[in-house]
């Protein structure tokens, strides 16, 4: 079965600490880019950050920059997203998907895939 699943999220104090997890199964995991976007309730879906098939090109959100880390290990077909010095600006449902890194957002094609969300809620 062809799936690609988001774990990861809770609840967490500001300045606080998560790390999201993208596992894959039943595809060629290291052939895709990977990017983690996210959407709060009543703004647009944001682009947070993006890797390369390889793992050698990442990009960032302005807005996570410095306090994101993307990586990919694709003996584990699994993309992380450690996220620190959480603020409650990124409380969002988390999503990630396969497709083109177009700078920190990731464009899914037809024939890619996408998890379902998981919640990350910053506050005290």
């Amino acid at each position: 079965e062809v799936q690609l699943q988001a774990s990861g999220g809770g609840l967490v104090q500001p300045g606080g600490s998560l790390r999201l997890s993208c596992a894959a199964s039943g595809f060629t995991f290291d052939g895709y880019a990977i990017g983690w976007l996210r959407q709060a309730p009543g703004k647009e879906q944001e682009g947070v950050s993006c890797i390369s098939s390889s793992g050698g090109t990442i990009y960032y959100a302005d807005s996570v920059k410095g306090r994101f880390t993307i990586s990919r290990d694709n003996a584990k077909s699994t993309v992380y997203l450690q996220m620190n010095s959480l603020k409650p600006e990124d409380t969002a449902v988390y999503y990630c998907a396969t497709g083109f890194c177009l700078g920190s957002t990731v464009i899914p094609g037809a024939a890619d895939y996408w998890a379902q969300g998981t919640q990350v809620t910053v506050s005290s």
